[in-house]
């Protein structure tokens, strides 16, 4: 579990406070890894105080992120950083998020991020990190993994030593957001409740967790009487809450069949959950229900016929990394997922994207 979180509007404001007994020395920086549509945005980045050596990354998030970026973010550090830095501070949405936990870790564990892609790889603990999301939805700001796409398949670096040691949740931060990039990035904290509330892996842990997430986003996407700012502060409780939820048990078929559809096509996440989960009525059929129903409440309109063009040898490779995530099946199915999910009934429902 990430050991400190502070809530609040304008939480982001104890930064300072909060990072000053971390700084090793005036030679090891506080790194900034911050989304770059903040890049002009001198009411953010005049909010942050930079000491000593400290400095600023921009992340673009146009892409998901990629082993090969954090291998050459980590040789960046190195060459430019006299030390180890004091600490990698994480200042977007998830891509962001998911970097700087992954840059953190592979400053301390030898070779490319890629030989650490699955469960419980890592050796040894990261520099001090810390996660600021300024979108809700993904639960990259609580969970144990990193979603990288690498050569060969899309799979984080799922492992004790991922999650933030400090978190700061601000709902402000969330204010202005695109409509659409709201509605897809809320929409995965949805699917995280469903996959986990249905899946064989539920506990009570999570169940508790799963549940609340699960009904703040029925109040955020489907309630009438809520206000922008009870909006942020729901949204970013249930992204917690239901990044909690998946963190104890596991995400289920609408994760495994987007990861696909990232690997090959570049599909965000956000957006790619959501494209899968509007044909999974055969496994979340009520809350399949729900989601077009918050679709048609928000106007939202998903792409459509973006597999129908596609390559015999591109469909066979999305169903090859879909298929590589045996614990997502095994949380949706159970033990006897290979007998249930063929490769012919990939292939019927991705030609239906």
């Amino acid at each position: 579990m990430v050991s400190k979180v502070v809530f609040g509007r304008g939480s982001f404001n104890q930064m300072n406070e909060i990072i000053a007994p971390k700084r090793q020395n005036e030679r090891a920086p506080f790194i900034y890894f911050i989304d770059d549509v903040f890049e002009n945005n001198t009411t953010l980045i005049s909010r942050i105080s930079l000491l000593y050596e400290d400095y600023i990354i921009f992340i673009s998030a146009n892409e998901e992120p990629k082993t090969s970026q954090v291998d050459a973010l980590v040789d960046e550090i190195i060459l430019k950083t006299k030390a180890l830095p004091s600490g990698i501070i994480g200042i977007g949405g998830g891509t962001v998020m998911d970097l700087a936990k992954a840059v953190s870790v592979m400053l301390k564990n030898n070779g490319s991020s890629e030989e650490y892609q699955g469960w419980d790889l890592l050796k040894t603990a990261g520099v001090y990190h810390v996660g600021v999301p300024t979108i809700s939805g993904t639960g990259a700001e609580v969970s144990r993994t990193t979603v990288l796409s690498g050569s060969k398949q899309k799979l984080g670096l799922n492992s004790d030593f991922t999650p933030f040691n400090q978190v700061i949740l601000d709902p402000e931060l969330t204010f202005g957001i695109e409509k659409n990039q709201w509605f897809y990035t809320g929409m995965d904290c949805f699917i995280h409740c469903v996959e986990s509330l249905n899946g064989k892996f539920i506990n009570t842990f999570s169940k508790s967790y799963g549940e609340m997430a699960y009904d703040l986003c029925l109040e955020v996407f489907l309630g009438d009487k809520i206000s922008t700012e009870e909006k942020q502060n729901k949204l970013m409780m249930a992204s917690w809450h239901g990044g909690m939820s998946i963190a104890y048990s596991q995400v289920g078929v609408a994760h495994a069949m987007s990861y696909g559809l990232s690997f090959v096509l570049g599909i965000k996440h956000g957006i790619g959950n959501c494209i899968v989960f509007n044909h999974l009525e055969e496994f979340y059929a009520d809350d399949v229900l729900l989601f077009k129903k918050m679709m048609k409440k928000h106007q939202i309109s998903l792409p459509k016929g973006i597999c129908k063009s596609i390559s015999k040898q591109q469909l066979n490779m999305m169903i090859d990394v879909a298929l590589s995530l045996t614990p997502l099946w095994e949380n949706a199915i159970g033990k006897d997922w290979p007998f249930q999910i063929t490769r012919k009934k990939l292939e019927k429902l991705y030609l239906k994207m």
